[in-house]
């Protein structure tokens, strides 16, 4: 980062402490998730009342599951066109990249998931 026009400073070394942070860094978080949620709910995904991170669909007795954290997001389910349909809407309108597979999910997250799945099958 270069010092702002018109301070100077004694020798290249130093730096500058910034007291506030940057172009509201603070609420990009919410501004993402409120977009990202905005664009699932108007493709027929609601959100869970227990986890505002978990996003669910059910279409005909199949189910998809979009887990969010932060600006990461786990996507799957048992209906393999609307799994691909959502990716590809996905990629469109957010750019995302792609993965692949999940290789890593921690153990109590999956105890955590399959809990309020659940809740929200009855």
């Amino acid at each position: 980062m270069t010092p702002p026009p018109g301070l100077s400073l004694p020798s290249p070394q130093h730096v500058c402490k910034l007291q506030r942070s940057l172009y509201g860094i603070r609420q990009a978080g919410r501004q993402w998730y409120a977009k990202l949620s905005t664009f699932l709910l108007s493709n027929n995904y609601f959100i869970s009342a227990a986890d505002h991170s978990l996003v669910l669909k059910y279409n005909n007795d199949k189910l998809i599951v979009i887990l969010v954290y932060v600006d990461d997001s786990v996507l799957t389910g048992d209906d393999t066109e609307e799994v691909n349909t959502i990716t590809t809407s996905l990629h469109h309108h957010f750019k995302i990249k792609d993965l692949g597979h999940l290789t890593y999910f921690p153990i109590q997250k999956t105890t955590w998931m399959s809990n309020l799945l659940k809740q929200h099958a009855t």
